[in-house]
């Protein structure tokens, strides 16, 4: 059923619909974030998902555990106060590292505001504008205020202007922000997370968010018979009752090529069901936190993919996990298609 992450049980048409089922999409890195998209919007190119993204469909924020995710713009702020509230708690151990005062971080985000009202500027010009305004800046203490002005609801991330991200104010992307009280966002989030993950642990979603147990208990409260709990291999999980009526052959292929950075990978603290223990090695080599793209075969991981793209085509080279048959390799080619044309070039594959 967790399939279903490529294949929502109900239309999607855009990447506000795609976001606002996912409640929130890792998308740290652009090009794994701009593919999650256009993997779930059949015939999208990178130009579309680029051009919905400027119409802010979606924007980049760290709403939780200190990671970069695509967020209904809308959501943006009251997901910052429910979640990346704990993420705060560890910035001051975190300057302390890096040697950037507590008075040199606010006076930063103060900077920042000011430079981003009415401009949208990319980070070379942010950590400039810092620079003119007296901020000195060591390593890493640049990078640290791009994330502490957004991560306490002042700024946000907009689309690249080509390869350079940009930072705007969250104000200005976001004027009509949605304001739910604590209790019914913990709902939300809960039914966003199980809708769209499911079925799923308690202590996935708990990890997805951040959030305590306890929180994760009230969450799923408030949710009440949205969802409901599921017996999978002996461990109590929990989703949305739509799925448990939806069957294999409601899922449009039984393949996918998938990103680095996607939601059916990152977003569990088990992945037992989507890969074998021994091939996670494999997934995030070294165990560094970085995830290689993946080739799914009826809902598991059996390869991995790492593209190069060319003026003229893009080389995909596949890393299989299993023993894959001719007929198997030709259907996972089959899978990358989706992909050369989200990017208008043609494939060139090698197998490994």
């Amino acid at each position: 059923m967790r399939s279903l992450l490529l294949t929502p049980p109900h239309p999607v048409a855009d990447v506000a619909g795609v976001v606002e089922w996912f409640g929130a999409m890792q998308a740290q890195d652009m090009a794994s974030g701009l593919w999650s998209l256009g993997v779930r919007l059949p015939g999208w190119t990178v130009g579309d998902v680029t051009a919905a993204l400027e119409r802010r469909e979606a924007i980049r924020t760290w709403p939780m555990r200190g990671t970069v995710h695509l967020v209904p713009p809308a959501d943006a702020r009251w997901m910052l106060e429910l979640m990346g509230v704990r993420a705060l708690a560890g910035a001051a151990k975190r300057r302390e590292t890096i040697g950037l005062s507590e008075a040199t971080a606010e006076h930063g985000v103060e900077v920042l505001a000011t430079a981003l009202k009415g401009h949208r500027l990319t980070r070379a010009e942010c950590l400039a504008a810092l620079a003119e305004a007296g901020v000195e800046l060591g390593p890493q203490m640049g990078y640290h205020l791009l994330w502490y002005a957004s991560q306490k609801g002042v700024s946000c991330i907009a689309p690249h202007i080509g390869k350079e991200q940009t930072f705007v104010l969250l104000d200005e992307w976001a004027p009509e922000p949605n304001r739910p009280e604590r209790t019914e966002a913990l709902g939300i989030m809960a039914l966003r997370y199980f809708r769209s993950h499911g079925p799923a642990t308690r202590a996935d979603f708990a990890r997805w968010t951040g959030l305590t147990m306890a929180d994760t208990r009230a969450g799923i409260a408030a949710a009440g018979d949205q969802l409901t709990t599921v017996q999978v291999d002996g461990t109590e999980m929990v989703a949305d009752p739509a799925l448990l009526d939806t069957t294999p052959a409601d899922v449009a292929d039984d393949w996918a090529a998938l990103p680095g950075f996607d939601e059916y990978v990152l977003g569990y603290k088990d992945r037992s069901l989507m890969m074998d223990d021994e091939h996670l090695a494999a997934v995030v080599p070294g165990g560094n936190g970085i995830f290689r793209s993946t080739l799914v075969r009826g809902g598991r991981v059996v390869g991995t993919w790492t593209r190069t793209l060319g003026r003229k085509a893009v080389t995909v080279e596949i890393q299989p996990l299993i023993d894959l048959g001719p007929a198997e390799r030709a259907r996972a080619e089959e899978a990358l298609q989706p992909y050369a044309a989200f990017v208008g070039l043609p494939a060139q594959v090698r197998w490994l």
